[in-house]
């Protein structure tokens, strides 16, 4: 396991998110010594899950920085939809992506990616049904468990969570 001290991560939330694809990447990402905080619209908001399961924002958008962190991670289910309405949220994304820190999405995390226009040029993937966003926001399709492109990494379903972690903790240490 990669040692993450002195490593701090964004994982950010929003309602409808998938609970694999939130919970799996801040309890690995802590367990290897990363400062994890989950962010979201509004701090102290708890925002429920597809399947009803709370999680409580650390820290609203709109008060951090990308420069606080090393990482961003965009989790799939439908939050993205309902993250890319908070400007804060986008413009974290979009930040965190040109600083060339590492910003990590799944699923339908890289809708993220589309409105933070960082994709242009890059190899992504996603779960499939977003492919024709992917595309018309720049991005080259690949169907892949994990998909790494300089700072941006992603992923297609909770299936590929392994794989997605792997090339997280891969890409940080590239950019350590």
């Amino acid at each position: 396991m990669s040692s993450l001290g002195g490593k701090s991560a964004a994982v950010l939330v929003e309602k409808f998110y998938e609970d694999l694809e939130l919970w799996y990447p801040v309890y690995r990402l802590r367990e290897a010594g990363c400062d994890v905080k989950i962010v979201g619209p509004k701090a102290g908001e708890s925002y429920a899950s597809k399947h009803g399961y709370p999680a409580k924002a650390d820290v609203a958008a709109s008060d951090v920085k990308a420069e606080d962190f090393d990482l961003v991670v965009i989790p799939g289910g439908y939050s993205p939809d309902h993250m890319r309405r908070t400007p804060a949220m986008i413009e974290l994304v979009a930040r965190a992506a040109s600083l060339g820190k590492v910003v990590a999405a799944i699923c339908h995390g890289p809708w993220m990616l589309c409105s933070a226009h960082c994709i242009k040029g890059r190899n992504v993937t996603g779960f499939f049904a977003i492919r024709d966003d992917v595309e018309n926001a720049g991005g080259i399709w690949q169907d892949g468990a994990c998909v790494r492109d300089g700072n941006i990494v992603t992923s297609r379903t909770p299936e590929d969570l392994p794989a997605f972690m792997q090339g997280i903790f891969a890409t940080l240490a590239e950019h350590a």
